[in-house]
């Protein structure tokens, strides 16, 4: 416990001023990547600090894994080059008992990172967006073309020509009912169907179905049951970067009963589980690399923390890209890198002075 305490205490003021400092790091890049966009369209100063205000939290977000790998790594390696290392392994102590209190602290932030992205980061990145594309002026429509939409688990198919959000309007409408067998039972087709605000309202409509063994056609009279909302034929407009845990595991159901893609929105939602156990990864590569450097222990942590991750951001990156373009599962694009950077921080640590 002595020796716990004594680690923390060496260790908490340089996790500190490193949190500090990366975070401003990341401020920075992303004010410089957009400042000049901002600057052609005008926009004032106080509103491109509030752009960074709320950029604040995803920065804490991306600094927390590097600041503690780097706070680790030249913790350790500062106690090995005063020999103090040395005399705790002369002790007979482990090297894994004498930095277990890193892994704790480790796991702690692991969890509070997923917490603290779910609660807080999210919201605030949205605020951030959207403030962003106002001062920009940029607008999106939500207006769709080319729809097939699988409604009542899959037992009504829509295809619509084209969609307009702002009167709320299908055009060049067919609606094809199948039975639990999967047999066609009818057809609709219609030029244009109106959203009364509970159910659609279909302009000279037809259907085609099976009577007496003979498909027939006939004239459809009104009728209530046709109630899926304006938003399932919407452009998808709705970012799973921007949903909490909750809400983008919704999203994953209600793709899935419209029939809509869902590996974009799966790999994000399994990602939000995948990408906070990154405090936990660069505990062990920090302990793994503790006492490797003896000699400019600054420098040399702080260059094996940012090719670290760099290392992890990137194949992260990648992984995450392949399984949203469907050539990996989306479990495996969000947990590939976490396994294996746990693998080579084991392997890493079996090999570290004790």
């Amino acid at each position: 416990m002595i020796l716990d305490r004594y680690l923390i205490k060496q260790y908490l003021p340089i996790f500190l001023v490193s949190l500090f400092m990366f975070i401003l790091l990341v401020l920075l890049i992303d004010l410089f990547a957009n400042l000049w966009r901002f600057l052609n369209n005008d926009v004032p100063m106080m509103d491109i600090l509030r752009v960074s205000f709320y950029y604040l939290p995803k920065s804490f977000s991306y600094a927390l894994p590097v600041s503690l790998l780097f706070a680790s790594a030249y913790t350790l390696g500062d106690l090995y080059s005063r020999n103090e290392l040395t005399s705790i392994f002369s002790s007979g102590i482990p090297f894994w008992r004498f930095s277990l209190s890193l892994l704790f602290i480790g796991i702690i932030a692991s969890l509070f990172t997923f917490f603290f992205d779910d609660r807080v980061v999210i919201p605030t990145l949205k605020m951030k967006n959207d403030l962003t594309q106002t001062l920009l002026h940029q607008t999106r429509t939500e207006n769709n073309s080319d729809i097939v939409i699988k409604a009542r688990n899959g037992d009504i198919i829509y295809s619509v020509d084209y969609f307009d959000n702002t009167a709320g309007i299908l055009n060049g409408i067919s609606i094809i009912q199948k039975d639990a067998d999967g047999r066609l039972v009818s057809l609709i087709r219609a030029n244009r169907a109106v959203w009364n605000g509970e159910y659609w309202e279909f302009n000279n409509p037809v259907i085609y179905e099976w009577v007496d063994g003979i498909f027939t056609i006939r004239n459809m009279e009104s009728t209530d049951e046709y109630r899926e909302p304006p938003d399932t034929f919407r452009r998808n407009m709705v970012n799973p970067e921007d949903l909490n845990v909750k809400d983008a595991g919704g999203l994953v159901q209600d793709l899935r009963a419209a029939g809509l893609p869902v590996t974009n929105a799966l790999s994000e939602y399994y990602h939000r589980f995948s990408f906070p156990t990154a405090c936990f990864i660069v505990m062990i590569l920090s302990i793994s690399m503790g006492g490797r450097f003896r000699k400019n222990i600054l420098l040399m942590s702080l260059l094996s923390s940012l090719s670290a991750a760099v290392l992890f951001y990137v194949m992260d990156m990648i992984s995450m890209m392949m399984s949203k373009l469907g050539y990996i599962a989306p479990f495996i694009g969000a947990w590939f890198p976490v396994f294996v950077f746990i693998a080579a921080g084991l392997l890493l640590l079996r090999a570290a002075k004790t």
